[in-house]
């Protein structure tokens, strides 16, 4: 790439804040007019971020040359979402939480006949092979269905696969171990070709499907949600919005479970949940 573009490149990216308000605008409001997904009340400063990330990646110079590939290219719509998309994860991710779901939660669900989990916004589905591993370890797993949600196709397609990267399994073996894991953690996957292929057993009662937040509605009636680092990268108004709908999807004494830097505090409905872990951000609906 020629320096004259990368220097339009520079000069673009420190363009007047008012300017990239307005591409940010019609960017997004383009895409969910064409493809129905609605980055609209995204939080700003992380959106723009991502947003300009995305205009270096195509090697553009503004975002009003990306909305025009965007437009007109599926590919290149795709590429946009797994940007715009929060896929940062990992198996047992932050071990105090799945602890206590382990010691403060399961003891709870026992007492049902069958139980339905929400895991909202799984990306590539290392926390629904979590709980799964956790609920099989309880004895629960067989009367459990998961549901692992995301808006990103491409990252459920790897979720569904159930295979990871080997170089991962020791981070994933010592939170494994931090959560109260029961054995060892590498009789749940076979080693080939650099890959942690887990057991077909551990996701039988997983069903990955597509879900977005922003734009879909309840669609079951839920005993545990979890939804965890993904409201953060929302505006006030769509964290209200979607704390209305875990509210709606879960029965009552049914429990909301939040990443570290989440709260139901200025939620609109945080008066409605009982605190069962708030150092851990796990709820309980009290109504």
């Amino acid at each position: 790439m020629s320096v004259g573009t990368n220097r339009c490149r520079t000069m673009a990216f420190k363009s007047d804040p008012a300017l990239d308000q307005i591409e940010v605008g019609l960017l997004v409001s383009g895409i969910y007019q064409l493809y129905g997904l609605d980055f609209r009340n995204y939080a700003e400063g992380s959106l723009h971020r991502r947003i300009w990330s995305q205009v270096n990646q195509e090697r553009l110079t503004t975002i009003s040359a990306l909305q025009e590939q965007v437009l007109h290219d599926r590919n290149c719509m795709e590429r946009l979402l797994l940007t715009l998309s929060v896929n940062v994860t990992a198996m047992f991710r932050n071990p105090p939480f799945f602890l206590s779901l382990r010691e403060k939660v399961l003891p709870l669900l026992k007492t049902y006949p069958s139980i339905r989990i929400w895991c909202a916004g799984c990306s590539t589905g290392e926390e629904a092979f979590s709980l799964a591993i956790l609920f099989h370890e309880e004895g629960l797993l067989k009367k459990t269905r998961i549901y692992a949600t995301d808006m990103n196709e491409l990252v459920l397609n790897k979720a569904k696969a159930g295979i990871f990267p080997i170089s991962q399994m020791q981070e994933y073996t010592k939170n494994y171990t931090l959560a109260g894991g029961k054995g060892d953690f590498s009789r749940y996957y076979t080693a080939k070709y650099g890959n942690a292929i887990f057991r077909p057993e551990i996701a039988e009662n997983i069903l990955f499907s597509r879900h977005n937040l922003v734009t879909d509605g309840s669609f079951n009636e839920f005993n545990l949600i979890l939804c965890r680092n993904v409201m953060i990268y929302f505006n006030t108004t769509l964290q209200k919005q979607v704390h209305k709908l875990f509210h709606a999807s879960l029965c009552r004494f049914g429990v909301l479970g939040l990443g570290e830097r989440e709260s139901i505090d200025f939620s609109g409905v945080g008066e409605r949940y009982d605190e069962l872990d708030p150092g851990n951000r796990i709820y309980r609906r009290s109504d």
